[in-house]
């Protein structure tokens, strides 16, 4: 199966965090707040993800406040986090709206992501992504963890499904 008849099932993308949705520095202040840098592009490109009318969702292992935030920001309610063993997790939340392996695209940048990029219809490990990641994936991004690796996959999925053209077109029409 290529790349493109990969992309066709998908109506769901889980996402790690720390080195995918951000480059994978955890900072603390002084007072040990914690501090995430999140991409605006990516969060776009979730928007438009959520937009054609996918769902998009969290499997992480660590806990944060943050990404509950960050979530908040595009209603995302699919969330997991302190999840050493994410595959269960993975399978759960696909469970929950109906759908199964065939039908995820999970993106991750480290071992413990490695079961589930196995197990879905699509497994990408972003572009500084363990070695082993890399292997294992279906598709490596272009782009590091980050920096726009989330919206590359969005936009490669949406454009697989013929539906990007039509979502891009929108924002032309605003300039009418």
């Amino acid at each position: 199966m290529n790349l493109e008849q990969r992309c066709r099932p998908i109506e769901l993308i889980l996402s790690d965090v720390d080195g995918v949705l951000t480059d994978g520095s955890i900072i603390y202040d002084n007072n040990g707040v914690e501090t995430k840098h999140f991409n605006a592009r990516d969060g776009q490109g979730i928007n438009m993800w959520r937009r054609a009318g996918y769902q998009f969702g969290i499997v992480t292992l660590r806990c944060s406040k943050l990404v509950e935030r960050r979530c908040a920001d595009f209603n995302v309610t699919l969330i997991r986090q302190g999840f050493e063993d994410k595959l269960p997790a993975a399978r759960e939340l696909a469970a929950e709206i109906g759908l199964g392996d065939e039908q995820l695209c999970y993106l991750g940048d480290d071992l413990p992501d490695l079961p589930v990029v196995r197990a879905a219809g699509l497994g990408v490990a972003v572009a500084d992504a363990a070695d082993e990641l890399v292997d294992a994936a279906d598709y490596v991004t272009r782009l590091p963890g980050g920096r726009g690796a989330v919206r590359e996959v969005i936009q490669m999925i949406l454009k697989a499904k013929g539906q990007w053209a039509e979502l891009v077109g929108r924002y032309d029409r605003q300039a009418d």
